[in-house]
């Protein structure tokens, strides 16, 4: 590099940092003040689980918590499995399950709640409209469907145990959720 490229390089960054200072100084009281929003826990072989997401399938009635000191990991458990159940389905392409077993599905979900407009709050506070919680539900017959077909036996839930470790060594499971001390 000769001495005017380097003087170049110098003052364009001396440029750079007179406009990005002051930039800088000015929106750092509204960096330190962001809300958040939503917390990412975990990526399962490229799909994000958020905070939400864990909050939701346990207010909806998706997931059943596990007595716990920490919940919220316990709900993480319980979709990262859900998740790698449903690539592993995704793969054998189960077929749809009928209509009315998905409305059957969502019928007892908002039995669940004391009123339509305790459902439709916790859809709203969850941000899953009723098409998306559908999609939930049919994947979860699904999974289900496939479960039955794959391990029709009375060790069914050692199998699944065993089958589903066996998915999370073989997935690419990234935590990024800290359990509370």
């Amino acid at each position: 590099m000769t001495e005017g490229m380097i003087r170049t390089t110098l003052v364009r960054a001396a440029i750079g940092i007179r406009f990005i200072l002051p930039w800088a100084v000015c929106m750092s009281p509204m960096i330190a003040s962001a809300e958040i929003i939503d917390r990412v826990l975990a990526v399962v072989g490229g799909i994000v689980i958020t905070q939400s997401d864990v909050t939701a399938a346990f207010e909806l009635g998706l997931v059943t918590i596990d007595p716990t000191d920490d919940p919220l990991a316990n709900g993480l458990s319980k979709l990262i499995d859900r998740q790698l159940m449903l690539a592993e389905v995704e793969r054998y392409a189960p077929p749809e399950p009928p209509p009315d077993a998905v409305d059957h599905l969502l019928q007892s979900v908002r039995a669940r709640f004391a009123s339509p407009d305790a459902y439709a709050a916790a859809l709203n506070r969850s941000g899953i409209d009723e098409a998306r919680l559908r999609r939930i539900l049919r994947d979860q017959l699904r999974v289900e469907a496939y479960l039955n077909q794959r391990f029709a036996s009375e060790r069914r839930d050692a199998l699944v145990t065993e089958w589903v470790g066996g998915l999370r060594r073989r997935t690419d499971v990234t935590y990024l959720y800290v359990p509370r001390r």
